[in-house]
């Protein structure tokens, strides 16, 4: 079985920065500050680290309940902020998630930054949330890895998972290295926020400037599983 794991945010799809005037909103009506979201770059961190960051950069001390009604007051915002920018689903995407989603042979999950609630709004708006049936989320402010393991264990509680078979897909040297703490294979994408070098200097599986066609992204990990299954076999 194959297994793949998607970020959202840069490599499914881009909201036109939707996320950010509902974050600032629910900054001020949470901790009564204005806040530029721009401050730092948030490309890569979970929704709970942005929190963290946002306080630390306030000046504001931010105890666990605070950290998560700031998070579900951004998740409430985030439906009606969707609709006022110009977003869209990155190249290819669509393509992929339907022949992949064609396979018995393959299971797609998300592995985000994004809190549940948000990953629905954002996966919904743009008609994406049909092709994933779990995925693992933010739901504190642990490191990016965490995340990972839960998603490898959700899939595992699925069904068998092969070892050469296990791929993150993901536009952020956060998604390399939460890849590499669960054995997974990075393919890495340059269409959020970092540059194909900055990626490439990570050292992802394989890294792109943006997702090859869909015959093209799954002769490659048919490619990859096979060779797998080879050096098992010698």
């Amino acid at each position: 079985m194959t297994i793949l794991f998607w970020d959202i945010d840069g490599t499914l799809l881009t909201t036109g920065k939707a996320g950010v005037p509902a974050w600032e909103e629910a900054v001020r009506e949470v901790v009564g500050h204005d806040f530029q979201l721009s401050s730092f770059r948030v490309a890569g961190l979970t929704d709970f680290q942005i929190a963290v960051r946002t306080f630390e950069m306030l000046g504001v001390e931010a105890d666990d309940e605070t950290l998560r009604r700031m998070v579900r007051r951004y998740e409430e915002l985030l439906p009606m902020a969707l609709p006022k920018k110009q977003g869209r689903v990155l190249p290819n995407v669509r393509e992929i998630l339907e022949l992949v989603g064609s396979r018995a042979d393959v299971r797609s999950y998300l592995l985000t930054g994004n809190t549940r609630g948000g990953a629905r709004a954002k996966l919904t708006h743009y008609d994406l949330f049909k092709y994933f049936p779990d995925g693992a989320f933010a739901e504190d402010a642990s490191d990016r890895s965490v995340i990972a393991t839960r998603a490898l264990d959700l899939a595992k509680r699925a069904g068998p998972v092969g070892e050469e078979a296990v791929f993150v897909i993901g536009d952020t040297p956060h998604d390399i290295q939460c890849a590499n703490a669960i054995g997974a294979r990075t393919v890495a994408v340059a269409t959020g926020g970092y540059a194909l070098e900055e990626l490439e200097s990570h050292h992802p599986w394989r890294a792109f400037a943006e997702l090859p066609p869909a015959d093209e992204f799954v002769r490659l990990i048919d490619d990859a599983r096979a060779a797998g299954a080879e050096n098992i076999r010698a």
